[in-house]
């Protein structure tokens, strides 16, 4: 018997993960949620506390503003499927190392083989450097980029607006090229 794979078979895969040391601390794997009417997949770092406690991706302060944004151009959070590279929190909010994400890639290319976005928005350095191999994400900001026969669109991460808040517009403004893009594709 084929067995296929569905949402709730990579969660519970990602949920009895023990494969980097990260399982060890974790209260919760955020394996990811969402709809996905847009065909629209955001990718984030890693959970952060407050991920980590409800088991839900961008529920902290960065959600918020991520969540905002998506409002703001008329795609509700039910529309996107939205998730990290990493699916266990590191501990005190570190960058994830090399190894887990290459470990946790895993699941995130099985999320994708099943889901097959239209177009994959990427938040931040440490998920554009390591998909798209990008140094920096400062020229690449707002557009489209291709890769493996997938569209990619990268922006800031929203956390980024935090300690920046002269990025707040500019990231508001790539999520607006965003949908736009999804309004006509």
């Amino acid at each position: 018997m084929i067995e296929y794979d569905t949402l709730n078979k990579i969660a519970l895969d990602i949920k009895n993960c023990q494969l980097c040391l990260l399982c060890s601390n974790r209260k919760n794997t955020v394996p990811g949620e969402g709809g996905f009417r847009k065909k629209l997949m955001i990718i984030g770092e890693a959970p952060g506390y407050h991920e980590d406690q409800s088991g839900r991706p961008f529920i902290g302060t960065a959600g918020k503003i991520l969540r905002n944004a998506l409002l703001k151009n008329n795609i509700q959070f039910d529309d996107v499927f939205i998730t990290n590279i990493i699916k266990c929190r590191p501990p005190n909010n570190r960058q994830p190392r090399i190894n887990e994400k290459k470990i946790c890639m895993q699941y995130l290319e099985r999320q994708i083989l099943l889901l097959q976005p239209k177009i994959i928005c990427l938040l931040g350095n440490v998920v554009s450097s390591y998909i798209l191999d990008i140094k920096s994400i400062t020229n690449e900001r707002g557009s489209i980029l291709h890769k493996n026969d997938l569209k990619y669109f990268v922006t800031y991460h929203p956390a980024a607006t935090i300690y920046n808040r002269n990025l707040l517009n500019t990231f508001e403004q790539d999520i607006k090229k965003l949908a736009e893009y999804i309004s006509q594709n």
